[in-house]
């Protein structure tokens, strides 16, 4: 037995939940391999590094699974921690990668040839009154990613929400979200009740809600309605991209929509003694530390801007912008 033998679970599906490691706080993401009548189905399969690869040609050794044995790569979404092995493991396996045309969209706008969304995310976190003494440390942040999500697959097959896709001997529904990744995918099994869903609903911890400029023009919004949506679905066993499977669907459904409503409560409470910038509520909200740790600092920047947006949206709070700067004051009451 590998050293990475204890990061891949055998469900009772026949399942196998492969635990890749990441090495920022979440630790793993979820990829699952599911077993095919000749082969298998690969979904999510990690952010790409050179420990991670030899992660993976570990397990495929450990599994006595051939590169040739991956029929299908199947992605939720776009983020580089579910996206970004995916080109690696299409040059090795031959195998088509599935996913939304919002996910490529995405990958292609961040990750491509001459991309400037480092710059625009940058600048528009500058104009939500991020310190300026952090701006090459977010530049560079994200223009580190280019290597952890290459090659990119050149074309993949696009898959839609409301379609059907067959993995594991099962017609899967593609059940869309928003809100946390645009075009994001979950998979649903309505006869057993299994849903695969990505980053859309987790244990534990809340999915960031992921604004950035020319995006989703309300993301908290869209989240919010898609768990409406989702939680009409009879589910029995979740299998998420992060923690591990867990049955407790619709409580923890409540459970979100609950948390993002106490959050937008207490960002009233910070607004209440006067207008302030994202970052200043960022920082009141989540503390000054995340200034030394970039990677964090910008999914909090942008979760708090996501949820002031939602209270303009709703008429609690007022945006108030200039050539140089975005605040956000509580609306007045009649």
């Amino acid at each position: 037995m590998n050293e990475y033998a204890k990061a891949i679970t055998r469900l009772d599906n026949g399942w196998l939940q492969v635990k890749v490691p990441l090495a920022f706080s979440l630790k793993w993401v979820n990829a699952y391999l599911l077993p095919e009548q000749e082969g298998w189905t690969l979904v999510d399969p990690g952010l790409r590094t050179e420990e991670i690869e030899a992660f993976w040609i570990s397990v495929m050794q450990e599994m006595s699974i051939d590169w040739k044995d991956i029929k299908s790569i199947v992605l939720t979404h776009h983020h580089p921690d579910h996206y970004g092995m995916a080109g690696w493991f299409q040059e090795r396996s031959g195998a088509p990668v599935r996913m939304s045309q919002a996910a490529q969209d995405c990958a292609n706008r961040l990750w491509g040839e001459n991309e400037t969304f480092s710059d625009e995310l940058t600048e528009a976190f500058l104009l939500h009154g991020m310190d300026e003494r952090l701006t090459e440390a977010m530049r560079e942040h994200m223009r580190g990613f280019r290597a952890k999500v290459n090659p990119q697959p050149p074309d993949p097959l696009i898959i839609r929400q409301g379609e059907r896709i067959s993995m594991n001997g099962t017609e899967w529904e593609i059940v869309g979200g928003e809100g946390h990744a645009p075009g994001h995918l979950s998979f649903y099994d309505r006869q057993s009740g299994k849903l695969l869903c990505g980053d859309q609903v987790l244990p534990d911890i809340s999915p960031n809600i992921g604004w950035m400029p020319g995006g989703d023009s309300d993301p908290l919004g869209a989240f919010l309605a898609s768990l409406l949506e989702m939680l009409q679905l009879e589910v029995s066993m979740v299998y998420p991209g992060h923690r591990d499977p867990f049955p407790e669907y619709r409580r923890r459904i409540e459970e979100l929509l609950d948390h993002h409503e106490r959050r937008l409560q207490k960002m009233e409470e910070i607004l209440s003694d006067g207008g302030k910038s994202a970052f200043e509520v960022c920082e009141l909200l989540f503390g000054t530390r995340l200034r030394s740790n970039t990677h964090n600092l910008r999914f909090a920047l942008a979760e708090t801007i996501a949820h002031l947006i939602q209270m303009e949206k709703r008429g609690t709070a007022v945006r108030v912008e200039t050539d140089r700067t975005i605040r956000y004051r509580l609306a007045e009451t009649k």
